[in-house]
């Protein structure tokens, strides 16, 4: 319905508007439908309704005081808001968390640094690498299985389906492990690690021709680095041996591959890393236990402990303690940061670490190192940095 008023009312409204609306009626009327009727009750003439000329109420005045709407509508939620303003609970707290994220990287570097120089102790001495590399597992596996039971770490909720998916991930970590170790028992562990800085490049192979993937330039630009100063310095080693080198590349093609199983059969699972990792030595604990047993064999280990006990003393019970114990606190570490930090800055962290294991490895047992060597590792090295950024 719509309003209309009497010829004379519309007449002096239209007067008025034509001079410029000096003075303007209490009352002014414009343009536009109301879906319900309406009645002006207090006006001193009755108005006729009519729906030829829709006619609106624009705004109701009062004589002689300031313009005020007669309606006035409001968001109200929306006058409430204010800015956004960092407050310095939200500060301390970012802060707190970089602060954390750094404990987490110095703690993982420092344990990586101390397993890798007790791990070559015990091999120097000890020749038996899956026997080493069992009871690594085996001590973390013991380690998590008591924290759990005091609940000194939650307990993680896990099904059949969990065990299943996780797996093929405990099979290439296992022949990863065993396979790094068996390296670090042949060469030096500077050496080891420069092989396994080419990690990427076997990432990426597999990725693009095993499951179709593909890269940006950048990416397949940063491998030439990464390559080419693993080869020269693979070239240029003094102590170079065959199976070390042979097992640092098994050791790099089995970690992609759990990486890619990790991350295909983990998806929506709500296990933290350190209880991932806890359940990921358990089942490799059960997979590579048979196989120590088969190849090596409790003779040799005893006839070797006995050895070793002899030439080195007390103190080698120490070592192999020690280089169980550290293998499981830096794994589980790196882990645990993964919840806190995203794959890149992960990856960086990764980098950085090997870095700082090949460095202070040639400082304690004295490897020795050409100049074409040591221009090799650092290409390399290099290179992994720039596949990380470039995967970014």
């Amino acid at each position: 319905m719509s309003f209309s008023i009497k010829q004379s009312c519309l007449a002096s409204c239209m007067n008025a508007t034509n001079c410029g609306l000096h003075k303007r009626s209490p009352l002014t009327i414009c343009r536009s439908s109301f879906s319900p009727s309406l009645n002006l009750e207090n006006s001193p003439k009755r108005t006729n309704l009519s729906v030829s000329k829709p006619l609106h109420v624009s705004s109701i005045e009062s004589i002689g005081k300031e313009k005020r709407p007669a309606f006035l509508c409001k968001a109200y939620e929306a006058d409430k808001s204010q800015p956004i303003e960092a407050t310095g609970v939200e500060v301390k707290t970012e802060a707190a968390k970089r602060v954390k994220i750094g404990i987490y990287f110095a703690t993982w570097w420092a344990l990586n640094v101390v397993f890798n120089i007790y791990n070559k102790k015990v091999l120097n001495a000890y020749p038996y690498p899956w026997l080493t590399s069992t009871l690594s597992l085996a001590c973390g596996s013991l380690m998590m299985l008591i924290s759990w039971a005091t609940r000194i770490a939650e307990t993680p909720k896990t099904d059949f389906e969990f065990w299943k998916t996780l797996f093929p991930v405990a099979v290439a970590h296992t022949i990863g492990h065993v396979a790094a170790t068996v390296s670090m028992s042949k060469v030096a562990v500077s050496f080891t690690h420069i092989i396994k800085s080419g990690e990427p490049a076997f990432s990426v192979l597999v990725s693009r021709f095993l499951l179709g993937e593909t890269f940006p330039p950048s990416v397949y630009l940063s491998l030439v680095p990464i390559i080419g100063g693993c080869a020269l310095a693979a070239v240029t080693e003094l102590n170079f041996n065959v199976t070390g080198f042979m097992g640092a590349m098994i050791s790099n093609l089995a970690f992609v591959f759990r990486n890619i199983f990790s991350k295909k059969g983990m998806k929506g699972k709500s296990v933290s890393g350190m209880n991932y990792y806890a359940c990921l030595s358990l089942l490799s604990l059960l997979i590579l236990a048979p196989f120590a047993v088969a190849v090596e064999g409790p003779q040799m280990w005893a006839a070797g402990w006995q050895k070793a006990l002899s030439e080195i003393g007390p103190q080698f019970v120490w070592w192999v303690a020690a280089q169980s114990i550290f293998y499981h606190l830096y794994n589980q570490v790196s882990y645990m940061s993964l919840d806190e930090i995203s794959p890149l800055t992960f990856s960086i962290g990764n980098t950085m670490k090997r870095i700082s294991v090949i460095v202070s490895s040639i400082i304690i047992f004295h490897t020795p190192v050409q100049p074409v060597n040591a221009l090799g590792a650092a290409i390399a090295v290099l290179g992994t940095f720039l596949y990380s950024q470039a995967k970014a």
